[in-house]
This record gives structure tokens, C-alpha cells and sequence, in this order.
């Protein structure tokens, strides 16, 4: 399943898919923490994704 294609422009928006991204999934019932392989092909490189939970702190969104 993909989702439709959006331009990113920026790290932050970069960052503001991954947050929905990851929000979307965890509400979903995935457990979202730990490494995933993004394979993409000859024609774009291949990622490592290692995701861990943090710590809030007083001032978090």
C-alpha cells in the first residue's frame, strides 16, 4: 500500500510525514520501534530506519 505521492521540500517536512506517519501506525496497533530495511531498487539508494522511543520531556508537542 502507498500512500499519494507528496513533494517534501524540507527536513521539516520531511519530519512532519515521519510523525504522521509513525503516529498513524502506533495508533494502529504496530509496534513501531526497532530497524527496517528500505529496499527502493537500482534507481534510489537503500536506508536503514532504526526507530526508538525517547524519553518526553516537560516541553514536548
Amino acid at each position: 500500500m502507498t500512500s499519494e505521492e507528496i513533494a517534501l521540500t524540507s527536513k521539516e517536512e520531511l519530519n512532519a510525514e515521519l510523525k504522521a506517519l509513525l503516529r498513524k501506525a502506533y495508533e494502529s496497533g504496530i509496534d513501531v520501534e526497532g530497524g527496517f530495511e528500505c529496499r527502493n531498487g537500482v534507481e534510489h539508494p537503500d536506508w536503514d530506519v532504526i526507530v526508538t522511543e525517547v524519553e518526553k520531556n516537560e516541553h514536548s508537542e
